[in-house]
């Protein structure tokens, strides 16, 4: 059978719990370079690139050594991290009439160690745009390597980036309600799944 739609997929709170592993690679950032980088704050803008983080946490000095670093602790622990065998088991079903991608704000060196063995047609992670969420242009970019339009992708987030990169890009957005971001839960305008079971009743 011929596919002629895509589901999209954040990955961060989405399909994987990378939250001790963010808060471990900040704390200890944090100690190395002597910075008081509180995960407190930094938590309130996930979705966004690494350095967009940073720059909205007031740290926008030596960007680039704050993220060696990061990457640095990040890398240590990552290999631990992996979509739940239940949700691959899901993830499987939906491929056999979607085609599947990642759009993520992670570096593409650790969505790669993560998704090692993955089901996935297409991964864009923050190293392949030159604007990370919320612009577009990593939905355009799945869009285009697919030959779809974007009437045809539905994208599954986890934050207001995520939502508002959907919405730039004009495709269909469905938020994950087990994800980080629990604010959007009380916005009635946005549509919203509580597994991945309900995707089919909504695409």
């Amino acid at each position: 059978m011929k596919k002629n739609k895509v589901i999209i997929f954040d990955l961060d709170g989405v399909l994987i719990n990378s939250a001790p592993n963010m808060k471990y690679a900040l704390n200890q950032t944090s100690v190395k370079l002597n910075i008081d980088l509180k995960f407190s704050l930094y938590k309130n803008f996930l979705g966004l690139p690494f350095e967009k983080i940073i720059k909205n946490m007031g740290f926008a000095k030596d960007i680039n050594l704050k993220k060696k670093n990061y990457e640095y602790f990040s890398k240590k622990k990552i290999s631990n991290i992996r979509i739940k065998n239940q949700d691959l088991t899901k993830l499987t079903q939906l491929k056999k009439n979607y085609y599947l991608a990642i759009f993520t704000s992670k570096s593409k060196l650790r969505t790669n160690i993560i998704l090692k063995k993955n089901i996935f047609d297409q991964i864009v992670t923050s190293d392949d745009v030159y604007f990370g969420k919320p612009h577009a242009q990593g939905i355009r970019k799945i869009l285009k390597n697919l030959k779809l339009r974007a009437k045809d992708a539905l994208y599954i987030g986890d934050s207001i980036f995520d939502y508002k990169a959907a919405k730039s890009a004009k495709v269909k957005y469905c938020h994950a309600s087990w994800g980080y971001d629990k604010k959007i839960n009380k916005i009635k305008y946005i549509k919203k799944i509580n597994n991945l079971d309900q995707i089919k009743k909504i695409f």
